[in-house]
């Protein structure tokens, strides 16, 4: 008879995944032959709570479930095969998906642990020193652009139906311009915060970079969360190097300088060292396109409204008597640069 695995991994690993038991565990990598479970625990940061790393007799993995939509895991499942097979850069593959709910109530994927330290880790973090920062944004712009080279002839978004990227309906201008009117219109129906001066001024930020738009460029993997907390990183001989990239579920093809914007706001925090190291990094393989100031700018206002709707959205993160400029306005004016 198989040995049975350890009871003491039957726990709650986080809010959203509840109580799951060592049995399930068990059957979960049983699905997939990915060994005997010898030890599981939550995985460090993430806003969400949908993974768990499980170590058995035949490696690291990663259980992610409770899906926030149909097609989720597929979705992720795509882009990091399209990492694995077309870029120089490493995602989890294989990636497996067993979309019935029987075992836990929801469907869920298995996939390697990817090697590295996860950066998220607050023990991580908290071990940085000052002369690492500079090093690893610059390993994260150098990462972004080996991850680009997933390239499309036209821009488009991931079709669950055909699991494939199809082109948008739309110019990318009018296209992105729309998804930053319809964020706006979110905010507007989630709260009052967002007022008419906050209106007038993303008109404005709009206004200014229309032409800066319609600059030609290169379809590319665009990530939309690329940030520290999705990748894993080891140390070198003389830095840092990114091992790995996930969380993949809200990429689609377009212009790779917008995922500048996320990680650009947090580095502009650090120092301008710090951000310049990080846009170096990128720009030495991926050189920046004529009028990137005008068109970063609306990128990083797009990225700071998806910040404002969730927390206007779930009445969290913001003060009351704090606008969208207030809050916006200063990330917008680094522009980057």
């Amino acid at each position: 008879m198989p040995e049975s695995p350890p009871h003491s991994l039957t726990r709650e690993y986080s809010q959203r995944l509840g109580t799951l038991t060592a049995e399930q565990l068990q059957a979960a990598l049983d699905r997939f032959d990915l060994g005997k479970l010898l030890d599981a625990k939550s995985a460090p940061g993430g806003l969400f709570g949908q993974n768990v790393l499980l170590t058995t007799s035949k490696g690291g993995y990663v259980l992610r479930g409770a899906p926030h939509y149909d097609g989720q895991f597929a979705k992720e499942r795509y882009f990091s095969r399209i990492v694995h097979e077309r870029t120089l850069a490493n995602a989890p593959w294989p990636f497996f998906i067993e979309r019935t709910p029987d075992l836990f109530g929801w469907s869920y994927a298995l996939m390697p642990l990817l090697p590295g330290v996860h950066l998220s880790d607050g023990d991580v973090q908290r071990d940085l020193k000052d002369d690492d920062r500079p090093s690893l944004a610059r390993a994260m712009g150098e990462h972004l652009a080996l991850m680009q080279q997933a390239t499309w002839e036209e821009p488009g978004e991931y079709d669950y139906a055909l699991d494939d990227v199809v082109p948008l309906h739309e110019p990318f201008a009018a296209w992105f311009i729309s998804g930053v009117r319809d964020r706006l219109a979110k905010c507007l129906e989630d709260s009052d915060a967002t007022t008419d001066d906050d209106l007038r001024w993303v008109e404005s930020v709009i206004e200014r970079a229309s032409d800066a738009l319609t600059v030609p460029f290169t379809p590319a993997l665009v990530h939309t969360d690329y940030a520290e907390g999705n990748v894993v990183a080891e140390r070198t001989g003389d830095g840092w190097r990114i091992t790995g990239v996930f969380d993949l579920g809200e990429a689609y093809a377009g212009d790779g300088e917008y995922d500048l914007a996320r990680l650009g706001c947090w580095y502009a925090r650090m120092s301008p060292d710090v951000l310049r190291a990080f846009i170096d990094g990128y720009a030495a393989q991926r050189p920046l396109r004529e009028q990137f100031a005008d068109r970063i700018a609306l990128y990083v206002l797009a990225d700071r409204l998806i910040f404002w709707e969730y927390g206007q959205r779930n009445k969290i993160w913001f003060k009351p008597g704090v606008t969208l400029r207030a809050f916006a306005g200063p990330f917008v004016r680094t522009q980057l640069l």
